[in-house]
């Protein structure tokens, strides 16, 4: 089987599963809120704590560990068992689990704050609710990006200083072209989990910084880096990130005045009666999880243009046509990108035009 052959055959079972899982998700919520385990696992908790922000965290804890578990095949497939079976990751089963531990400890704290100010902000805003608490969600959101760079990234890969300074000051010298501002270079320790190269631009005002995998680093040319991060600055040049903010709140915004207008029919058809009774959580996860159903094809448009942008600012600012192609090439090879899926696989799960478009982009140059 030709790479083509096997990066269609990957994405066919990788976007299978996407929409499976989300299925899934969706039948264990209504069936947990319709069968009243959710009201019997809340009425059991305030028992043993009339504390309204204690039965919260332990409400949370339940209900993930008890979801974690049962999607634990799902979950030990698609990210472990298909990334071996198309040799796209060599990491132990050691390590996986250790990092699966350390993303569910992270994701149980983020879900704590923002769940809890949610309880916090719905007692004390009776009316604009909705409104507050999805500024506060946002403004959060903006917090981790800011804190993704330092304290994220380092609980799963090593981190350092870009150690090939002729690289290094390359990188630097597009960053003062492009007037981005950036405290320095690093690369990360990608291939000891996965073969799939990378490269970012994270982080915000001082933690702003290039990352690059070390998957990436050393087997890609100097021109092909550069116009990868070309095209990373160029987001940043014109203002896609700020989009991009702008389009997620207003998604987290319309998704919170929709349980706003709507929350007392929906809740009535599980036998609930107020968003306050814990036991209703996860009518806000069903929320959140169906309005990104219907939102993510308009979401993924609008970055597939930005990311378009994007190409074309770094192919006129580097010049760089021929690393451009070869790039691409190397990364479908590499990470088993489909050059040309389906139209519906692009229209609903691409956020970045097919490598096929990007080529036949740089060509026209």
């Amino acid at each position: 089987m030709n790479v083509e052959d096997r990066a269609k055959q990957y994405s066919t079972i990788k976007y299978s599963l996407s929409i499976i899982e989300t299925l899934y998700l969706v039948i264990l919520l209504a069936v947990f809120l319709g069968s009243g385990l959710s009201v019997v696992l809340a009425d059991g908790i305030s028992r043993i704590s009339t504390n309204h922000y204690l039965s919260v965290p332990v409400y949370l804890l339940v209900i993930s560990l008890g979801y974690y578990l049962l999607n634990f095949p799902f979950n030990f497939y698609h990210s472990y068992v298909l990334e071996h079976q198309f040799s796209l990751s060599k990491q132990k089963i050691k390590g996986w689990f250790n990092d699966q531990v350390k993303a569910a400890g992270l994701s149980y704290i983020i879900a704590i704050i923002l769940i809890g100010a949610f309880y916090y902000i719905l007692k004390h805003y009776t009316n604009t609710w909705w409104l507050v608490i999805s500024l506060f969600w946002i403004f959060f959101s903006l917090i981790l990006a800011r804190l993704t760079p330092t304290l994220i990234i380092p609980l799963f890969f090593k981190y350092k200083k870009l150690s090939d300074d002729n690289l290094r000051s390359r990188i630097m010298s597009l960053a003062d072209k492009m007037k981005v501002k950036i405290l320095d270079c690093f690369e990360i320790d990608f291939s000891k989990k996965t073969l799939k190269a990378n490269a970012a631009f994270v982080g915000w005002g001082k933690t702003r910084r290039v990352i690059l995998a070390d998957t990436l680093k050393d087997k890609y040319t100097y021109d092909e880096i550069e116009v990868i991060l070309a095209h990373e600055f160029a987001h940043y040049r014109l203002k896609h990130l700020l989009k991009l903010i702008l389009i997620n709140s207003i998604a987290t915004i319309l998704t919170f005045y929709l349980i706003y207008i709507t929350n007392s029919r929906i809740l009535s058809i599980f036998g609930l009666t107020s968003l306050s009774d814990i036991a209703a959580l996860p009518v806000i996860f069903l929320y959140f999880i169906l309005f990104g159903i219907i939102t993510q094809p308009l979401e993924n448009f609008f970055s597939r243009r930005m990311e378009k942008n994007a190409d074309k600012a770094a192919l006129n600012i580097t010049g760089l046509k021929e690393a451009f192609i070869s790039m691409m090439e190397k990364l479908a090879s590499q990470n088993l990108a489909d050059k040309n899926p389906h139209p519906l696989i692009k229209f609903y799960f691409f956020d970045h035009p097919p490598i096929s478009e990007r080529i036949a982009l740089a060509k026209r140059f």
